[in-house]
């Protein structure tokens, strides 16, 4: 399942470099996640200090 970023994301950007396949990506100052890419490893969830990634 994939995952989302919202609306809590501070943009730290610790979520894209935790990616293994590059599905995060900045757009319009906030992370985002290409739903297309995300296979829901779960790794950027991990490493969110706030808690801004879920299940889409």
């Amino acid at each position: 399942m994939a995952y989302k970023i919202t609306d809590a994301c501070v943009n730290c950007g610790g979520c894209e470099s935790e990616c293994p396949l590059g599905a995060i990506s900045e757009k319009d100052d906030a992370r985002w996640i290409d739903p297309a890419v995300c296979k829901g490893c779960g790794a950027c969830v991990a490493v969110c200090p706030t808690g801004a990634i879920v299940e889409e």
